[in-house]
């Protein structure tokens, strides 16, 4: 699968790789392309997966603002739920992003 913006693939990754949760694939971090993501100061706390990091991304000399986000440190109770630890991984506005397999 792909994440992919402004004709730019941002993350692969095979299919089984990927972590659905709530209708989003979360791409493993290392799936990432280096360097397109930087940091949003947007907050977000889910009352069940915890503090959520915000990502810009940057490609083609172009901004996505909160295109992506991910959680650096979800709640160990999480685990549970989604069935794997998931911190790290990153998903996608999909308003922004294209996910193509």
């Amino acid at each position: 699968m792909k994440a992919i913006i402004d004709g730019t693939v941002v993350a692969e990754a095979p299919e089984p790789d990927l972590i659905s949760i709530e209708g989003n694939y979360y791409f493993p971090p290392a799936s990432i392309s280096a360097g397109v993501l930087s940091d949003s100061p947007t907050p977000y706390t889910c009352p069940w997966k915890g503090v959520c990091q915000y990502h810009d991304i940057s490609v083609n000399g172009s901004t996505h603002h909160d295109a992506a986000w991910s959680y650096p440190d979800p709640y160990p109770a999480s685990f549970d739920r989604v069935g794997k630890d998931y911190s790290g991984y990153v998903a996608f506005d999909r308003r922004q992003i294209t996910i193509a397999g």
